[in-house]
């Protein structure tokens, strides 16, 4: 691979030996997908970082290498194992509240903004149309891949990191134009609506097809529809880009081959994951986390009812802040709403919660929330939710 003069310095350790490892391990990288050169990146979003997640290695490795290195782009940090603020209402341990906030503090000693959330673009780091990054959290990927027409692959938590730190990435993979033109063509001949909907349509996707880029045809959603549809077919299918005709910026040549999806398929499916439920020990909802007009809807859906069973809502930091001013977190936690940042269900330690059932309408919730902490979990779309479990 070829090397600047400045990334050669960074391998050769004359930045410190925490850049040294970094570049090295991205050197590596490099040479694993044949890239021919790094590239700079505009920006870095951080995964990995709950400490459920990491354990003691992962911490160590951190406050190590944050002697010594610092990061050169703007940088934020995915949700960790718990709300920094509310954990003890939650009822989390303090020896994994101590060691996650140690996590936190090693990597803002790097230069990493807390903003502990999976929707870095609701809370400020918006990258250009065409603009290299490096982030790693897969709802966060296909998003600024898909709907922001930026440039990253699904990094690891080590090389979104390693990027961070030295303003690089090797040239691979969705950087490169070849490499994002659609491979096969979905024509939606039915109406889709809600998060439920763009998850249950996301789910037959993935049925159909577990890696490629896709493209469709006859979707029409909001900002927040495709982003739990982007999510839903990176948790179910990998995928890292989709293309959407007449939503998505990217000029591509649509596929040759096209596959119908119809209202009779999608209402099949929905049979077949559909499971009644009376109680739940939680309802989660905001996988990615949620944004201001989502919780106005949820708002107008409750009306003057209250939810019977506890209710956690995952929001970006900012978000919350605004919420809060705006009176909106305070009516809904009238409601047994609980408004909760920095964290998420999958990466929070739900074991010693006693939680072991859970209703969600967002299907990357569904898919890792049983995977990661062993909760069942149930699918359905907002209104039912609160139809049955609100009074």
């Amino acid at each position: 691979m070829y090397l600047t003069r400045e990334e050669e310095r960074m391998l050769d350790g004359e930045y410190g030996e925490g850049v040294r490892k970094f570049m090295e391990l991205l050197v590596k990288l490099g040479d694993i997908y044949g890239a021919e050169r790094m590239i700079p990146v505009g920006s870095a979003q951080i995964a990995g970082i709950s400490y459920k997640n990491i354990g003691d290695p992962g911490l160590e490795f951190l406050e190590e290498v944050s002697t010594d290195a610092r990061v050169r782009v703007p940088s934020f940090m995915n949700p960790a194992g718990m709300d920094l603020d509310r954990w003890k209402e939650l009822g989390i341990p303090e020896d994994f509240a101590e060691k996650q906030k140690r996590v936190v503090e090693a990597l803002k000693r790097m230069g990493v903004v807390p903003t502990l959330t999976c929707t870095p673009y609701l809370a400020g780091l918006l990258p250009r149309f065409g603009e290299h990054i490096a982030w790693a959290e897969s709802s966060a990927v296909i998003y600024a891949n898909s709907i922001l027409g930026a440039r990253t692959n699904r990094e690891g938590g080590p090389s979104a990191l390693a990027a961070a730190v030295t303003g690089r990435t090797p040239y691979y993979g969705l950087h490169l134009d070849e490499n994002r033109q659609p491979t096969i063509g979905f024509d939606i001949k039915a109406p889709i609506s809600g998060e439920y909907g763009f998850s249950v349509l996301a789910y037959t996707i993935t049925k159909k097809v577990k890696k490629g880029i896709p493209y469709f045809r006859g979707i029409r959603g909001s900002a927040d529809e495709l982003k739990v549809f982007g999510a839903t077919l990176a948790a179910f299918g990998g995928i890292a880009l989709f293309h959407a005709e007449g939503i998505t910026p990217e000029r591509v040549e649509p596929p040759r081959e096209f596959i119908e999806i119809d209202k009779e398929e999608l209402k099949e499916v929905k049979e077949e994951i559909r499971e009644e439920y009376r109680d739940v020990d939680v309802v989660v909802l905001g996988c990615p986390h949620a944004s201001i007009p989502q919780l106005k809807r949820l708002k107008e859906l409750l009306g003057d009812r209250v939810f019977r069973v506890p209710v956690w809502v995952f929001v970006a930091y900012p978000i919350k802040e605004a919420l809060e001013r705006s009176g909106l977190k305070d009516e809904l936690e009238e409601r047994n709403v609980k408004i909760l940042s920095d964290m998420c269900a999958v990466v929070a330690p739900l074991d010693v919660l006693g939680i072991k059932t859970a209703v969600t309408n967002s299907g990357k919730m569904f898919r890792y929330l049983p995977a990661t902490n062993g909760v069942k979990t149930y699918l359905d779309s907002l209104e039912h939710i609160v139809e049955v479990l609100a009074e």
